[in-house]
């Protein structure tokens, strides 16, 4: 088996750092996509564990790890770094190829089903954000709790989490914004820590932090919890409001490659009750003036994604949900061959 490299390419867009393993000259093509805070780093162990013939990619996202520092126009959604991965795409002279997303490189992958479908072998989503977006919705068609997407955006992000980034901040000294702390009790279920932690939180403080990157701008808003999306930044690009239509675009789309759709049993992250959403936070009393379940509820994501999915199955699209029990927001990393063997037995689905 070839070594997993760590290159870069200079598209027309930006230029790219990758992690990239080579398998047969014939060999399908597999897009390996990273949520936010992380980067490639966090696909290394798949990488390694993956069938040589596949030829392997996993760019770092604008605004993540070592590819180069650029603006992320948040009014675009998720159409900015998809984008990018197009680019590089194109750059390889890779045609067609199949395609995994975590977390909000779930997203990165709605976007591609939404616009270069016919260049998608299959997908597999693991434990996505919702096609809606990530808070500031309710129901499963994603209908918007305010008009203005009021607790969506950078505003309602940790500031501390993105100052501890900032300082490179390796202790555990604060459960909520050490950012080793918030991947051990968030990104996987304990007391699970992985025997590759330092790697991995080295791909987390690569982000790039600031009012215009990670977290990003936000406005103020006359709705509780009185913070609007701004204009820039990952987290303002997971907004609702940048999303409209996205939903119907992937149900619609003209070429539907099949999809595999993995989540953690015990996901704190993306859930019909995330520990990240306002609706939650709200009901949970945590955060005053909440205008009660009614006006906003909990963002039901797991639910979302589910009826996007039943509808483009309706639409002569297939999907499979699996979940992995006893996992939280990462199930490859920590559980990889049960992974693998779900993910695997996928691509050779489409493969045959």
């Amino acid at each position: 088996m070839n070594p997993i490299e760590s290159t870069y390419y200079k598209t027309d867009r930006l230029k790219i750092h990758a992690l990239q393993r080579d398998g047969d000259v014939s060999g399908d093509v597999i897009l390996l996509v990273h949520g936010n805070a992380s980067s490639s780093v966090f696909w290394r162990e798949v990488m390694e564990k993956l069938p040589a013939q596949f030829n392997l990619i996993a760019p770092d996202l604008r605004g993540y790890g070592k590819t180069e520092d650029k603006l992320i126009d948040a009014t675009r959604g998720f159409m900015e770094q998809t984008e990018d991965i197009i680019g590089l795409m194109d750059h390889l002279g890779t045609d067609r190829f199949h395609v995994a997303g975590h977390s909000m490189g779930g997203g990165v992958v709605y976007g591609l089903l939404a616009e270069f479908s016919s260049r998608i072998r299959s997908v597999t989503l693991i434990n996505p954000v919702s096609p809606y977006g990530f808070g500031g919705t309710k129901g499963e068609e994603g209908e918007p709790t305010v008009a203005d997407y009021a607790g969506t955006g950078a505003g309602v992000a940790n500031p501390g989490f993105a100052r501890k980034i900032l300082e490179k901040d390796r202790t555990e000294n604060d459960p909520n914004e050490s950012p080793r702390s918030v991947m051990n009790s968030y990104y996987w279920k304990p007391p699970f820590r992985p025997e590759r932690e330092e790697e991995l939180l080295d791909g987390v403080l690569e982000m790039k932090i600031g009012d215009q990157r990670y977290p990003g701008d936000s406005s103020s808003s006359k709705n509780w919890p009185f913070m609007a999306p701004g204009s820039f930044g990952p987290v303002n690009a997971c907004s609702p409001l940048y999303l409209k239509g996205l939903a119907g675009k992937i149900i619609n789309a003209k070429v539907k490659p099949p999809i595999l759709w993995i989540r953690g049993s015990d996901d704190k992250i993306v859930s019909d009750h995330s520990l990240f959403d306002m609706g939650t936070l709200g009901s949970s009393g945590l955060i005053p003036g909440y205008p009660g379940k009614d006006l906003f509820p909990p963002q039901p994501m797991v639910s979302q994604t589910r009826a996007v999915l039943k509808n483009y199955e309706e639409k002569g699209g297939v999907y499979n949900e699996v979940v992995m029990e006893d996992t939280g927001h990462t199930p490859f990393i920590e559980k990889p061959e049960e992974f693998l063997k779900h993910f695997i037995n996928h691509l050779n689905k489409e493969s045959e």
